[in-house]
């Protein structure tokens, strides 16, 4: 296989698995925000699967392609969804929610995705280097990947989000204020992974994160084989 067929597989493989990770990721953050008494994603219309709602073209096709290319996690991102924490009824405690609810929905759809690949792996007892069972794969790969960076605790990422919730309002004020470096920290993280420097954490947190889902379908496993 040449150099532009390589490519081409992966950008097949990969396609449907990372633009709905990143657009149910964003629509997550938007539904709990609504819940919460934030209806602006609603009123924009940015609630929705709907993969050209959310997407962005270089966070959500070229740098994940590029960083599986480069045999890094395919990490990527999408247009924000607008939450006005203002808008909320308990700002300061619900965007902790509201930044956990992107995160939960990149664990619910690996599950997701290993649930079939344990269907076509030994319902359909699919080859592993089928079409279908790689993309499974590469499902699980994109939001396992997704849920670990998220969570890393720094804004303008989910899991400084969290931690800004958690955190007394003085403290929290400080912290937030980090967010306005958001594109440069995000930067900074790719370079990180590219030098080695924060691969180790992320490869790691992806396959604890992959045991859990393996866990899981354990029975389904045992019932199929």
């Amino acid at each position: 296989m040449n150099e532009t067929d390589s490519i081409i597989q992966t950008i097949t493989v990969y396609l449907i698995p990372v633009l709905f990770a990143i657009s149910l990721h964003e629509a997550a953050h938007g539904y709990v925000a609504r819940y919460f008494g934030d209806p602006t994603a609603a009123e924009l219309g940015r609630l929705t699967a709907n993969p050209l709602k959310h997407i962005d073209p270089f966070g959500t096709i070229l740098l994940p392609l590029v960083l599986s290319l480069l045999s890094l996690p395919a990490l990527g991102f999408a247009k924000p969804v607008p939450v006005d924490f203002g808008r909320l009824r308990n700002p300061k405690k619900q965007m902790a929610f509201v930044a956990a609810a992107g995160p939960a929905a990149n664990f619910v759809m690996g599950l997701g995705w290993m649930v079939l690949w344990v269907i076509f792996s030994y319902v359909f007892a699919m080859d592993q280097h089928d079409f279908f069972v790689q993309m499974t794969k590469a499902g699980i790969g994109v939001n396992s990947a997704m849920c670990v960076f998220n969570l890393i605790p720094i804004p303008p990422l989910d899991g400084g989000r969290i931690v800004t919730g958690l955190l007394p309002m003085p403290l929290a004020r400080r912290f937030a204020s980090i967010e306005r470096f958001g594109v440069y920290i995000f930067i900074g993280l790719i370079l990180l992974m590219q030098f080695g420097l924060l691969t180790g954490f992320l490869i790691g947190g992806m396959h604890l994160l992959q045991s859990v889902f393996h866990l899981l379908v354990t029975p389904l496993i045992l019932l199929f084989s």
